[in-house]
């Protein structure tokens, strides 16, 4: 972003309080300039896009002043960021100066639990937990939320130890079965859901949780039968059933089914939003796009749910190719799980559409500056529409930047390795892919990526033999790895062992690059006549692919 560096209102409030402050003595007076300073570098680097130095900033600031409120201010701004490190040395200056802050105490068990530090979130979440005016399980229950926010693992383990000294509450067996089904435990989220309902057999939301643990594991009939009786044994049928059968329904592709469930929740209280929103998805999902686009209209005016309304508008116009109203309810998406998709989408249409590449970068800065925890994934974002416009070299940058930030975001890294593959720079994607694959080595992402780029662009392929294989141990039902795997087998000359596995990609994923390598590996064997007739049925459906021209030009040119 190239802004002019501004105060904001609150960096202007508080150092108008600061410098407001009866002056007691010199060192006091150097205080004060101490915490404007940093406030003000703080600022300067937000507008400059330099939010580690900002957050950094901030902290110092806070560090340097007796106000909560810039402790406050500094551990969410760092917590929002993701600089966990930063995040909690404010949280604890926080905490110092207000001790009786449960938001304080809050923030700080959060950030250890992001930091998979678990025993200090343990010890914040359990004061948290005995001090308040509720029952501790009501606590622990109303917690869940935060803590459900966080890696799904680490999540588990705290949950289940928080909820151990509950035993005989059904709230504090839900908390852990809610938080194991996030987790996939499937087991134990089945076994505490059951606890929960033995100990309040009349909590309908105990039950289905039950049966939703029942449908992931993989017992899906049964789910819809349990929770079918649930709403066939009560007179009065809990809506909350209905709109749980109906997930489970559509799960089941019995979106009709979902649809007749919505449809009697609606009849019996219009008002009910969130089967209004189901009912659009339904709609959407069914390709009823008229429908669709009225249901999610009369959703956003009803001011719920307003994000998901946007989104799927956005997409309808998408669909319909009216790309100025696409770009314009992407951009609308300001929060929630689609609010980077949104942004993303709305940018590429922005860049192609409507042939403004700048304006699409800008759009992307735009959204940085209004909602900071997004704003790491729009520099990410800004790395891929650089490389997708051929500007590599910016496009590093940000890679550069958002790997600094991200350090141990494994996507980032690999991100970064392909686009240096793509600005011919061989040996140092190889050695960032190493570097990832040092980093993550049991990741079948990682290891496939290092195996395929050796087996494609170098002669180490028995290295890349080994990697591959590896990766497919692990992910073996994975077109890209069974597809690198037939690949390094047709480098190393075994043709017919190279077909088989790109026989078996290419029917999971027929895509483009798959059906290149295996026309390449059918021409290898001189089996022409199979191998036109696959060049010409990938040309049908991607008649702009690079790799299909390259193939037909080295293998085929005198074919028509």
């Amino acid at each position: 972003m190239h802004h002019i560096p501004v105060r904001s209102p609150a960096f202007t409030i508080i150092v108008a309080l600061l410098l407001a402050t009866p002056s007691f003595s010199q060192a006091a007076d150097e205080d004060v300039n101490s915490v404007a300073t940093h406030l003000l570098d703080a600022e300067i680097a937000l507008h400059a896009d330099d939010y580690l130095t900002a957050v950094s900033e901030y902290r110092k600031a806070a560090e340097s002043s007796d106000s909560a409120d810039i402790a406050r201010q500094a551990t969410r701004l760092a917590f929002d960021f993701g600089f966990n490190d930063e995040a909690v040395l404010a949280a604890k200056r926080w905490r110092d100066l207000a001790p009786d802050s449960d938001d304080a105490l809050l923030h700080l068990a959060q950030i250890s639990l992001r930091r998979g530090e678990l025993r200090a979130a343990r010890r914040h979440f359990t004061t948290l937990i005995e001090n308040g005016e509720q029952p501790a399980d009501e606590r622990l229950f109303t917690l869940m939320n935060f803590i459900s926010q966080e890696d799904p693992k680490l999540a588990d383990d705290l949950m289940r130890s928080l909820a151990r000294p509950y035993k005989d509450s059904a709230l504090a067996h839900y908390a852990a079965a809610a938080v194991a089904l996030q987790a996939d435990d499937l087991e134990f989220a089945i076994e505490q859901s059951k606890i929960a309902i033995e100990l309040d057999p009349e909590w309908i939301k105990a039950k289905l949780l039950y049966a939703r643990a029942m449908l992931l594991a993989g017992e899906g009939d049964d789910a819809i039968d349990y929770t079918a009786r649930i709403i066939g044994d009560d007179p009065n049928p809990n809506p909350d059933a209905r709109m749980e059968l109906a997930l489970m329904y559509i799960t089941a592709n019995r979106e009709d089914d979902a649809l007749s469930q919505v449809n009697q929740v609606l009849m019996e209280s219009a008002k009910r939003t969130d089967a209004l929103r189901m009912m659009a998805i339904i709609n959407f999902r069914q390709n009823n796009l008229d429908a669709a686009w009225d249901d999610f209209e009369d959703l956003l005016a009803s001011g719920d749910y307003t994000a998901d309304a946007l989104y799927y508008l956005a997409r309808i116009a998408d669909y319909r190719s009216e790309f100025d109203r696409a770009v314009s309810l992407y951009s609308q998406v300001m929060t929630g799980k689609n609010a980077v998709t949104s942004q993303r989408r709305a940018s590429a249409l922005m860049a192609y559409q409507q042939d403004d590449p700048d304006g699409a970068l800008q759009r992307l800065d735009d959204f940085a500056d209004k909602r900071p925890p997004f704003a790491i994934d729009m520099i990410l974002a800004k790395a891929q529409l650089l490389n997708s416009l051929d500007r590599h070299e910016e496009a590093l940058d940000n890679y550069d930047k958002a790997n600094s930030y991200r350090p141990d975001d494994e996507s980032i890294a690999l991100g970064r390795a392909e686009l240096m593959l793509r600005m011919d720079r061989l040996e140092d994607s190889l050695a960032a892919y190493r570097e990832a694959a040092r980093r993550w080595p049991d990741s079948s992402m990682t290891l496939n990526a290092l195996g395929y780029t050796l087996a494609d662009r170098t002669d180490e392929y028995r290295e890349a033999e080994k990697l591959i294989r590896k990766a497919l141990k692990s992910d073996p039902e994975s077109a890209a790895i069974i597809d690198s795997l037939g690949w390094v087998l047709y480098k190393r000359g075994k043709h017919e062992e190279a077909v088989e596995h790109l026989k078996i990609a290419y029917a999971k994923f027929p895509d483009h690059e798959v059906a290149s390598h295996l026309i390449a590996v059918l021409a290898a064997l001189e089996r022409t006549d199979e191998a036109l007739e696959l060049l010409a049925e990938a040309e049908l459906k991607d008649p702009e692919s690079d790799l299909l021209k390259d193939v037909r030009e080295r293998l085929f040119l005198e074919t028509p």
